[in-house]
């Protein structure tokens, strides 16, 4: 097994060209950049792999303080009622739309997504602000018989408190907002915590929602905007007065982040790892399935939490379907995110190339043929950028490498027998956020969807595993930690539960025929 590198060398902005773009970006979010006496952070691009800015961070003291006002804030927004809170909302989502080009901008700049995904990805928040408006005027209780006469027993709902939101880089607007706007339309303030990679994307969606903030009169303090460090961060994990911690990212960073959490007797949200599937069975739909495992693997360079990692293929149609996959990769254009046609950027960084190296050196120790991919790019005059060729393995099990999550452009292949093999591979790993299976056999759809089918949060049917809409909760099983957000009765989660029994009589009977006196 060997990868192959290109020699021929991409060309790219240039680091000057980028530090413009985002500068003329930034302003027209209303944002200043200024440095004053606490840590600082660096905002860096992986188009070229250097630094545009440095920026200020927080310590310590500013996160308490950040949270101190968020708590502030709480007690005066929680008293707002829900459709004037979700007023806020619509403000934010109308600037949003606004501005739509320069928040994408910022995204490939510092994400290295490709401007039709970053676009997406703003349409995202805009979306979600749309669901939360709405939502602003279903926060619905449940009433209930009571056994009693004269009684009424009912469930209300209430604001929660402080939710502390933390994000990864993949998704530095998008994930971020789905927390936030639910979480300003239940009545809870929120402090944020980015990824420290995406530091100027974070403060253009932040001066924005603080601009709506002031222009709807909510109060002062009601969303905090914290650029620190992971270790700076567990001070959100830690605080009591943190009411949610909704975290995304890493099973390695949730498996710290829930115990400490739970110490405190706090609530916690977990977005964590996918390690997502498709099964192709013999009745796809070939040219469709083609297309949709291409997209779902290398599209973001594999640096989704709904990556397409592995997929499962019929061994009667294997040969002719990797075949497809090969040809088709080895025409993906690779290169500047921000140039027309490009449909791969680059990795974040040096630490993701070395995971996908070491990755693809194990499976070769396994017993995997490298099909297409694997080599890196070269860049002129940029050696910190990581371009790499998507990758297509053939494994002739599912060793442990494969049962782990590689956040790069990797995508392992196996065959099975019967449909009962593929839904036992599928399931075969710690994960369980995406999955999907390609077939035009009713029976072998509804047989994955079933309760005894794929173990994932989300299922799908004739797409690939990424490509979430707002609407469906969106969230994962086993080791990808079990949230769920942006749709449906998410909500629930930013909220406390409140059982009401209202005695309208002149009794006073007990439940249960209890008698007393």
């Amino acid at each position: 097994m060997s990868s192959t590198t290109a020699t021929q060398e991409l060309s790219v902005s240039s680091t000057d060209d980028l530090r413009a773009r985002a500068s003329g970006s930034l302003e027209r979010c209303g944002v200043r950049l200024s440095l004053g006496a606490g840590p600082r952070m660096s905002a860096r691009s992986p188009i070229t792999g250097e630094d545009l800015f440095e920026v200020q961070g927080a310590g310590r003291a500013e996160i308490e303080a950040a949270i101190a006002a968020a708590k502030a804030a709480f007690a005066k927004w929680r008293t707002v009622p829900a459709p004037v809170r979700g007023a806020l909302v619509k403000r934010f989502g109308t600037l949003m739309t606004e501005h739509k080009h320069d928040v994408a901008e910022l995204i490939s700049i510092e994400a290295g997504k490709i401007s039709s995904e970053a676009l997406g990805e703003v349409q995202e928040v805009i979306d979600i602000c749309d669901f939360a408006l709405g939502l602003s005027r279903q926060l619905e209780g449940r009433t209930m018989p009571s056994e009693r006469p004269r009684h009424r027993l009912m469930e209300t709902w209430h604001p929660l408190g402080v939710v502390a939101v933390i994000s990864a880089f993949n998704f530095p607007a998008a994930v971020w907002s789905w927390n936030t706007a639910v979480a300003l339309v239940c009545g809870d303030s929120v402090v944020w915590k980015p990824s420290p990679m995406t530091p100027l994307t974070s403060l253009a969606c932040s001066w924005l929602l603080e601009r709506a903030i002031a222009d709807c009169g909510a109060p002062d303090g009601l969303h905090q905007l914290v650029l620190a460090d992971a270790e700076e961060g567990q001070a959100l994990v830690d605080s009591r007065d943190i009411s949610l911690v909704s975290a995304t990212g890493s099973e390695r960073m949730g498996a710290q982040v829930a115990p400490r959490v739970a110490a405190r007797m706090g609530r916690f949200l977990l977005e964590l790892g996918g390690n997502n599937a498709a099964v192709v069975a013999p009745s796809a739909d070939r040219e469709l399935a083609a297309r949709g495992i291409v997209f779902a693997a290398a599209g973001t360079a594999g640096q989704r939490c709904t990556s397409l990692r592995r997929v499962i293929v019929h061994e009667d149609i294997a040969d002719e379907l990797l075949s497809g996959l090969r040809a088709a990769y080895e025409r993906l254009p690779i290169g500047d995110p921000l140039a027309e046609g490009t449909l791969v950027g680059p990795l974040i960084n040096e630490r993701a190339h070395r995971g996908m190296v070491e990755a693809l050196e194990r499976a070769r120790a396994d017993g995997g043929e490298l099909l297409v991919g694997g080599g890196r790019r070269p860049v002129a005059g940029h050696p910190e950028a990581y371009y790499v060729e998507p990758a297509v393995v053939h494994m002739p099990t599912q060793t442990e490498l494969v049962q782990r999550e590689t956040f790069a452009p990797i995508l392992y292949a196996m065959t099975y027998g019967e449909l009962e093999d593929a839904i036992a591979l599928h399931n075969g790993v710690p994960q369980g956020l995406s999955s999907s299976i390609f077939t035009r056999d009713q029976r072998e759809a509804e047989r994955f969807l079933a309760a005894d089918g794929s173990d994932c949060g989300i299922i799908n049917v004739n797409i690939g595993t990424s490509g979430a809409e707002i609407g469906g909760a969106f969230g994962g099983e086993k080791s990808t930690g079990g949230g769920r957000e942006s749709g449906s009765d998410a909500w629930r989660a930013y909220m406390r539960r409140a059982t009401n029994t209202i005695n309208y009589s002149d009794e006073l009977p007990l439940a249960q025929g209890v008698e007393f006196g």
